[in-house]
């Protein structure tokens, strides 16, 4: 295979590499069995030099999919589509932190581990520059896979830099940070794009959509902005797996990895739990054992 080749719609893709080949090659083989009747993966996009989630199908369309730098996109939140369930089983390729959203979904029962073939793509960092989240990634190299395509490398973790936003907020008055979430909520516009890139936010119905009773204003006004971020939020407290899908989608670069990151060292300090690590280990928040102190209460 040359190192560039021309995709099914004529526009030049990204330059193969041997673990897109072997990806490549998989999708075929899984596809042409029948094993899957889908794999959600990375094809380049219709304006030059973007990238797209694509759908395939057909197995003589494998050679769309690619995996570079630019693969931002969290493919997991595809996996909560009712269409995509109602497919069966499917296959879909995974960075770590998409692989740790499987992990949550999994151990939500939100997604069934036989209707799944995780083509797991061991990855350096997205973006260019490389995203902030990715400086300090814990799972360079997918926590759940069925097949891999690069060689394992160890996660750089978490280092003094990734908790240093939340820090500084945490150093500043109640008035400052009061002022600090206002001048960024009052920009919201409601339009809940971080809701519907989130492959965490499964909830059939949201809050937001409820309105006999309201629970959340609809209109983008201070009340209303804080109560949907805030609410959001804490939804998300011990299940985010810090993919900052939210953060890159908002229109308005609302800064809700520093909120989501709050959160997760939260959680860490409290009870020593990662989200999304494995399928295993039962959320804190979501679990209860006797015994547990309960000061909280007093």
């Amino acid at each position: 295979m040359s190192a560039s080749n021309e995709s099914t719609t004529g526009t030049a893709t990204a330059e193969t590499t041997k673990e897109v080949d072997a990806l490549r090659k998989v999708a075929r083989e899984l596809l042409e069995s029948g094993a899957v009747k889908m794999v959600i993966g990375y094809g380049e996009g219709y304006t030059q030099g973007k990238v797209m989630p694509i759908f395939l199908t057909d197995p003589e369309e494998v050679n769309r999919l690619i995996f570079d730098k630019r693969c931002v996109n969290n493919l997991a939140t595809y996996l909560k589509k009712p269409e995509i369930r109602a497919m069966g089983k499917v296959a879909i390729v995974v960075k770590g932190c998409d692989a740790r959203a499987i992990n949550v979904l999994l151990l939500e029962n939100q997604a069934r581990r036989e209707n799944l073939v995780i083509l797991g793509m061991v990855c350096e960092g997205v973006g260019d520059p490389a995203e902030e989240k990715c400086l300090s990634c814990l799972v360079n190299t997918p926590p759940v896979y069925d097949h891999l395509f690069g060689e394992k490398i160890p996660a750089r973790g978490w280092n003094e830099e990734t908790f240093a936003k939340v820090e500084e907020l945490d150093a500043m008055s109640p008035e400052e940070r009061w002022e600090f979430w206002r001048r960024h909520f009052d920009r919201c516009i409601k339009c809940y794009a971080c809701r519907q890139v989130c492959p965490i936010c499964t909830c059939t119905r949201c809050i937001t959509d409820k309105n006999q009773p309201q629970w959340v204003p609809t209109s983008p006004h201070p009340m209303g902005n804080y109560h949907w971020n805030l609410t959001r939020a804490f939804h998300l407290a011990g299940r985010c797996v810090s993919c900052n899908e939210c953060e890159r989608a908002c229109p308005v670069d609302i800064p809700l990895s520093i909120i989501n990151l709050a959160l997760v060292k939260a959680v860490h300090d409290q009870y020593g739990f990662i989200a999304g690590m494995n399928s295993e280990d039962s959320p804190p928040l979501a679990t209860y054992k006797e015994g547990e102190e309960q000061e909280f209460i007093k």
